[in-house]
């Protein structure tokens, strides 16, 4: 489970500057409902082109939300000059930190910047340039080696992790380690290998044990599971029907669902129900 800190719950909990600024200067959209992520952000200038009001709508999870909250209140009164200058490791040290699995979430509020800026100056907005390695997620082997440069990274997981490339049908880990070792200037097969299974892979296989295996032993005595989240290995769910207030929920949840779904897609998964664990947050 996510142990976000108090800062990062704040912006989720009470996110600021929710919404679209009438007749926007500025207006940048990133990411895609399909793809998990997605926001919109959209600023106001004054005479000196400074950002007056700044605004967003986030599609995501509580670190896509907390980074948009804390972007639009970084960027109140700065030049556009400023602005640009934000990093996505400056949104996040502004939080007090994410986790490296989530810090796609500032890169989106990065890009969504830029773009607005774009939109303001009357720039087009510049096609994905270089060749396309990851077709699920739309990422070129261009953007994959900027961001292995920017942050360092030296893994598959890792680029997934801040650009999502190779999180979904896994047939790109290949090329995005040849691309890692370019930028390492190191042989392919010393890059750090990537799990077996992606995590898209992962929740699609959970889905089908929980269909097949889990509800129907649980309908026969009028209860019923959801599945709310997976992050990190950990699968988050939602007991149903009769098995919401069942005084043995925990033991089914473990002897049955946790035992069920550890056989058939993963022994390194853990299930745990929604609401249970106050830290949580998806």
């Amino acid at each position: 489970m996510w142990e976000y800190n108090d800062k990062v719950k704040e912006h989720f909990m009470n996110p600021r500057n929710v919404g679209v600024v009438d007749n926007a200067d500025g207006l940048g959209e990133v990411g895609s409902v399909a793809c998990g992520d997605a926001l919109k952000l959209t600023f106001k200038l004054d005479e000196e082109e400074k950002i007056t009001d700044a605004k967003f709508q986030t599609f995501g999870c509580a670190s896509a939300i907390a980074s948009s909250s804390a972007l639009t209140e970084m960027i109140k009164g700065l030049t556009i000059d400023e602005a640009l200058k934000i990093t996505n490791d400056d949104i996040a040290n502004y939080l007090g930190g994410l986790p490296r699995e989530k810090m796609h979430c500032s890169v989106m509020g990065k890009d969504a910047l830029k773009k607005a800026i774009a939109y303001f100056r009357g720039e087009p907005l510049a096609k994905a340039d270089g060749e396309l390695v990851c077709n699920c997620f739309g990422v070129t082997d261009l953007e994959i080696k900027r961001a292995v440069a920017e942050n360092r990274i030296s893994s598959v997981e890792e680029v997934t992790d801040f650009i999502k490339a190779g999180g979904g049908c896994g047939k790109c880990h290949d090329r995005i380690e040849e691309l890692i070792a370019q930028v390492h200037n190191t042989e392919p097969d010393e890059v750090k290998k990537p799990s077996p299974l992606t995590n898209i892979q992962k929740i699609r296989l959970i889905e089908d044990v929980i269909d097949k295996e889990i509800r129907p032993a649980l309908k026969k005595d009028g209860g019923d599971i959801e599945l709310i989240d997976f992050e990190a290995n950990n699968v988050i769910v939602k007991l149903r029907g009769a098995c919401a207030n069942c005084k043995t929920s925990q033991v089914t949840l473990k002897n049955l669902v946790e035992t069920k779904i550890r056989e058939l897609v993963s022994p390194e998964l853990t299930v745990m129900e929604d609401g249970k664990d106050e830290n949580y947050i998806c």
